[in-house]
């Protein structure tokens, strides 16, 4: 009788764990890597995690880059399920994103409609970056967030 035993199909996790791989032995920079795929080393790392979809060429670019299997181009392009596995960060870093949003969501918000009006900053397009900026008191953390005003339609 033939074995049957199915091989294991690769999945988006396998290719996010690939990617961190390559960048380890390769001793690259989030910043190096979106500068091979022409695209901000944010959204690269985000994509890489699996949070956002790549485009076609840049997937391809991607795996170029990294030395990943071919069948992996074919996973960087699918439209990711966005989820969180749990609701309050551990991770102090991003824990504190958390509480700055928990504190200084709601002006944010009200700040945002007094500007604009009704209605929200997207993340859809959206562009973010993080820079260092040196100070005498020790260096900051330079956080810009710009995102499209999508007013509320009324209907």
């Amino acid at each position: 009788m033939k074995d049957t035993a199915m091989t294991e199909t690769m999945t988006r996790e396998d290719v996010t764990a690939m990617i961190l791989s390559a960048k380890k032995q390769a001793g690259m920079t989030w910043e190096q890597i979106a500068d091979k795929i022409d695209m901000s080393p944010v959204w690269t790392h985000s994509a890489a995690m699996g949070m956002n979809a790549f485009p076609a060429d840049k997937a391809k670019l991607m795996v170029s880059a990294m030395g990943l299997p071919q069948e992996a181009e074919s996973l960087l392009v699918e439209s990711p399920t966005k989820i969180w596995t749990q609701a309050v960060p551990t991770d102090p870093c991003i824990y504190r994103f958390y509480e700055i949003v928990g504190v200084y969501g709601p002006t944010l918000k009200a700040l945002i409609q007094e500007k604009f009006g009704d209605g929200i900053m997207s993340a859809i397009d959206f562009h973010m970056s993080v820079t260092r900026e040196e100070n005498p008191k020790g260096d900051r953390v330079k956080v810009e967030m710009s995102g499209k005003y999508l007013g509320y339609n009324s209907w």
